[in-house]
């Protein structure tokens, strides 16, 4: 089932709308319950059942530890479990959460978004609103966060879709076309690289990931103009694998499967330009995507050989399921020779080392600047899209050293396998500013939790929308 969230705000509630209140832990709640029945603890939730509406109970824990994810993960448990339960018309009384009312639009959101266009006994649409209730004097200033709740969470549940859609419906060539259609209805540019126009620019890197495979790779870029004279600039660089097979040095079959979501890192970035395009930050953003399909054909690359990338560096092929790095390289080297911005990002699925030290929740951060490293923590304190910071430098070198070539494109033990990745990736932007995301745990999540639909995340829109701000400021004083 699909559903339309319709999200609103009013001094008064619709008489028969069904209520959702936050309740913490060991808080007086005014209805008979029981300590085993409900206690306020985070992630525990009851509905309570009336002559004309439904009172759903939504635990938030310890409220001394309550903070704005803490209402963004509330929100979307809540719209889930009012879903389930037939719910159309909802309410939440905002008047002393007025700080959060953003949280609470992206979590209602994000809430209520579930993959299911593919199950033909699942296409019925169902129509859900939803109002903020408070004072008249807030409600100027909660409409304008309701927006940009909402604006965010939309862009969310974008990556969602494009990462939950298998490798035989997004191709490199559909994501230059959802780029394209992107632009076409926002203030947003656009550029696209086919395999000639790679061939002719010399991204030897892209070609060589995509020679094995019959859908031909694409560099993708897409630019916002903000209207103020000498504002910063922002690159957004995504790994963007439609589907990896590893290539010629191919991944074990049951964990094939889930490599359709190779792709996130790229579709961040699509999602992130959209919100972009519709909050429209005080600096430039250009997005840009690397996008391949790794695969296993006639022409595929080989353990051995030597790439040039886009600068003229060379790398020496040691494995070929180390492809992220490889276009990545090619989109970084583009960026520092062609762009030259005051910060380059990149997100990118690209280890699993980063999920054995971090785990599934948090993204591994990589930079060399301390005042960088902290805006990004804190953007993901208060996105709740958290990042974890580990070593990248020159004691990883020697991992990725080279007879042949430059560098090879995997290190030579196993030991600090995500750090030697970013290393290898920093040779490419050397002296611009830059930061490193390894999504490779949160972008994904294989359980259904209460507040989200298991499958892709759309873990990097929040984070980088809320680093902007941040970064803005600092960058104009």
């Amino acid at each position: 089932m699909s559903v339309r969230l319709q999200i609103k705000s009013s001094e008064t509630a619709p008489a028969t709308a069904d209520l959702i209140l936050f309740s913490a832990k060991g808080e007086f709640i005014p209805r008979p319950f029981s300590s085993d029945e409900f206690d306020g603890s985070t992630g525990s939730a009851i509905i309570f059942h009336s002559e004309n509406r439904r009172e759903i109970y939504i635990g938030i824990g310890d409220i001394s530890q309550a903070k704005a994810h803490t209402y963004r993960l509330a929100s979307a448990h809540a719209i889930r479990r009012a879903i389930a339960a037939g719910a159309q018309e909802i309410a939440i009384d905002v008047s002393n959460l007025e700080g959060f009312p953003a949280e609470i639009a992206e979590g209602l959101t994000t809430g209520q978004y579930s993959f299911d266009e593919f199950q033909t006994k699942k296409k019925s649409e169902k129509s859900v609103s939803v109002t903020l209730v408070g004072p008249k004097k807030l409600l100027k200033d909660v409409r304008e966060k309701i927006r940009r709740g909402v604006t965010i969470g939309e862009a969310t549940n974008y990556v969602r879709r494009l990462g939950n859609l298998p490798g035989n419906f997004v191709t490199p060539k559909t994501l230059a076309d959802e780029a394209e259609a992107l632009a076409n209805k926002t203030c947003l540019k656009t550029k696209v690289w086919d395999k000639g126009d790679l061939e002719k620019d010399g991204f030897g890197g892209l070609l060589a990931v995509g020679r094995g495979s019959a859908n031909e790779p694409r560099l993708i870029r897409i630019d916002y103009n903000c209207s103020e004279k000498k504002a910063p600039t922002l690159v957004v660089v995504g790994k963007a694998i439609t589907f990896d097979s590893g290539g010629l040095c191919i991944k074990p079959a049951d964990q094939m499967g889930e490599m359709k979501f190779d792709k996130m890192g790229g579709c961040a970035v699509l999602g992130l330009m959209q919100a972009v395009a519709e909050y429209k930050p005080s600096c430039n953003v250009i997005g840009i995507l690397a996008s391949a399909e790794n695969m296993t054909g006639e022409d595929a690359y080989r353990p051995g050989d030597i790439i040039k990338t886009f600068d003229g560096q060379t790398v020496e092929v040691a494995n070929t399921d180390a492809e992220g790095r490889i276009v990545l390289a090619d989109a970084l080297g583009y960026v520092r020779k062609k762009v030259q911005p005051d910060l380059v990002i990149d997100l990118a699925t690209l280890t699993g080392a980063c999920v054995v030290a971090l785990g599934e929740e948090r993204a591994g951060l990589f930079c060399k600047d301390a005042a960088l490293s902290l805006l990004m923590q804190n953007a993901g304190g208060k996105s709740g899209e958290r990042v974890w910071s580990l070593p990248v430098g020159e004691e990883f070198e020697e991992q990725i050293s080279s007879k042949v070539a430059d560098v090879r494109n995997l290190g030579n033990t196993k030991w600090g396998g995500a750090s030697t990745a970013a290393t290898f990736l920093f040779r490419w932007t050397e002296n611009l500013p830059h930061v490193h995301l390894d999504i490779a745990g949160p972008a994904m999540n294989d359980k259904e939790k209460p507040y989200r639909a298991a499958g892709a995340t759309g873990f990097g829109v929040g984070l980088l929308s809320t680093f902007i701000e941040s970064w803005t400021k600092s960058q104009n004083p």
